[in-house]
């Protein structure tokens, strides 16, 4: 259990990651707080986006659309690897999710099956929307995917936890499918050397 980073120490985290962050307009300010509270954190949830067009994927993320209003993670990740600063607290990205997988997290350990919807994962997750169709066939740059684990790892640096505090969403939420593209168990196996 942690409080979430303030917007600064975010910022420094992921340049200190050696990540090139891109700050988009009020982000620090650009939040949902006033639907509930952001933190304790426990995590990192990846998703991506089913865009295509860094601009336009930039925008929806930053500004949401009709029925679910932005911001919708902290950063953008695109195929370029710079990770795009949308929104900081709580953010329209994780949904309901398992409770069995919160406290798997929270522990560090496997993940069960996620097969409830009965968890605020706004409340409690740094969520990083990647750029891509999400069809399987859209390729993932080795720039952006070098881009998730220096952003994944950037986080949990800074709170001291292990790569499985990260998850991607369809870990968390059933009927999820993202990210797509490649596995999380590769990605956290990246995270993990990494943090070494």
């Amino acid at each position: 259990m942690a409080p979430p980073m303030s917007a600064n120490a975010f910022l420094r985290a992921l340049k200190a990651e050696g990540l090139t962050v891109v700050e988009v307009g009020d982000w620090r300010t650009h939040n949902r707080n006033h639907k509930g509270p952001w933190g304790p954190v426990h995590g990192v949830m990846i998703h991506h986006t089913v865009t295509e067009g860094s601009a336009r994927t930039v925008e929806l993320c930053r500004k949401g659309y009709t029925g679910l209003p932005g911001p919708l993670c902290h950063g953008v990740i695109t195929k370029d690897g710079r990770v795009h600063l949308v929104g900081y607290g709580r953010a329209n990205h994780a949904g309901l999710g398992d409770d069995d997988v919160l406290r798997a997290v929270i522990a560090e350990r496997a993940l069960p099956t996620d097969n409830e919807q009965n968890t605020d994962g706004n409340r409690h997750f740094y969520g990083f929307e990647c750029e891509n169709l999400g069809d399987g066939k859209d390729p993932w740059p080795a720039a952006q995917l070098e881009a998730v684990e220096r952003a994944a790892a950037a986080v949990c640096r800074h709170h001291g936890w292990n790569e499985r505090s990260v998850i991607g969403h369809k870990e968390w939420q059933p009927g999820k499918v993202d990210p797509r593209g490649f596995t999380m168990g590769s990605m956290r196996e990246r995270i993990r050397s990494r943090l070494k």
